[in-house]
């Protein structure tokens, strides 16, 4: 769920900007899952100017306020959203973890990383959500450390009807800066993209696993 409209379209614009987000309906991109795609994201990109880390950084802790007021601690989920996930905590004064996808096989085979105790609330930070498997695996293992996880707060998601429903199996709010449909009209709108080629990147959205050109 987007919270606020001008806030998305922004956030859009600037991954736009940066490249952090590409879209090429006419030449597309295979991703490792297999899947056919008109779009490309990699939010990591924006860690790399300061100005739109920043606004990013701002807009996410803003969002964690509004919704969960002050958690005790701010989760990323490992490696994606580690760097924004630090900054957030910044932002808010609160001690920072990360949760790797699955326990070290050496030292202490740590899952999540830094100090967490039982109880505690978290809020987890995410820099992009597909079809949700990775960042609900996180959630999982914060809660089998006895943390209350409050909800998740992520840069962009491609709004796939799967990660909605993994979302709400595992009852787990899940809200965004950003989403494919606001990236597709603000897109349109400034002519980013040909208005003919609108609807078959909406049309991708749909059923992604068997789009084809």
């Amino acid at each position: 769920m987007v919270l606020n409209k001008d806030t998305a379209r922004k956030t859009a614009e600037l991954l736009l900007q940066i490249n952090a987000i590409k879209l090429e309906p006419e030449n597309p991109f295979t991703w490792a899952s297999g899947w056919k795609s008109p779009i490309y994201c990699d939010n990591r990109i924006m860690l790399s100017y300061p100005e739109i880390r920043n606004f990013v950084r701002e807009e996410m802790a803003k969002q964690v306020e509004t919704l969960y007021g002050k958690p005790d601690v701010i989760a990323g989920v490992a490696t994606g959203a580690i760097g924004i996930g630090v900054l957030v905590a910044e932002a808010m004064g609160l001690p920072f973890i990360y949760v790797r996808p699955e326990p070290k096989s050496h030292g202490r085979q740590n899952q999540i990383e830094g100090q967490l105790e039982s109880d505690q609330t978290v809020v987890v930070i995410e820099d992009l959500i597909s079809t949700g498997k990775s960042s609900l695996n996180a959630v999982k293992a914060l809660r089998a450390q006895g943390a209350n996880v409050k909800g998740m707060v992520a840069i962009f998601t491609y709004g796939f009807a799967i990660a909605n429903t993994n979302f709400e199996t595992e009852n787990v709010a899940l809200n965004t800066l950003s989403d494919y449909d606001h990236l597709i009209e603000l897109a349109s709108d400034t002519n980013y993209i040909k208005k003919s080629h609108q609807q078959t990147l909406l049309e991708w959205k749909t059923n992604p696993q068997q789009w084809k050109q």
